[in-house]
């Protein structure tokens, strides 16, 4: 019954949130990496710029945040992307652009506690004035952008065909990506529709 209702839950505010979605064009697929020297805050302090972040192999850019159910439904697969990426030679970097919720539930302290309660293994930044969403064209959260060793992008969109249950994943979207990036292989979808929350943009 709760997963029922879970569901009814978040497809109603999916069709809240599209209708809500600003008009923002997102990067075609070939883009090179926009704002590679933006210098933005991790969760520990440091700052990383995502020429920082990138490595051989490519980087993977998913814009995230606190509280959005979409998020939390998909979160648990951050951990083991973030191992893969390691093991893979693959940066990765979670962004939180939600700068009207700056001063609230997406304060850089409720970061700090939110990647220390979920055990987030990689990068967790602050995207003031949403810079780098507004140059990613992004718009929702989780939204998945993946580049790959030359810069240049190669998957966009939604991590998987399933948030409430990771093992009843039948389209791995980006699991499929991130193995593609090794060999070179084309991405078909290289593009799906991202569900999520609309990114807190200032007004």
């Amino acid at each position: 019954m709760k997963k029922i209702a879970f569901t009814f839950l978040t497809t109603c505010m999916a069709f809240m949130l599209y209708a809500q979605t600003p008009q923002i064009e997102s990067i075609p697929i070939g883009s090179e990496i926009p704002k590679p020297d933006y210098e933005m805050e991790d969760v520990s302090g440091e700052k990383v710029s995502l020429k920082g972040v990138n490595k051989k192999n490519g980087l993977l850019v998913i814009f995230s945040c606190n509280t959005c159910p979409f998020v939390l439904g998909w979160e648990d697969r951050y951990i083991p992307i973030g191992e893969w990426t390691k093991e893979n030679n693959v940066g990765f970097v979670l962004v939180n652009s939600n700068e009207a919720q700056r001063n609230g539930v997406d304060a850089l302290e409720k970061m700090r506690e939110h990647a220390a309660g979920k055990k987030y293994n990689t990068y967790y930044v602050v995207d003031k004035n949403h810079e780098l969403a507004d140059a990613f064209g992004a718009t929702r959260t989780p939204e998945v952008f993946l580049f790959d060793a030359s810069g240049k992008l190669v998957y966009k969109g939604a991590i998987d065909d399933n948030m409430e249950d990771a093992d009843a994943v039948e389209k791995p979207y980006l699991g499929f990506a991130l193995q593609n990036l090794l060999t070179g292989t084309p991405n078909d979808p290289a593009s799906t529709k991202s569900v999520g929350c609309t990114i807190k943009r200032l007004k």
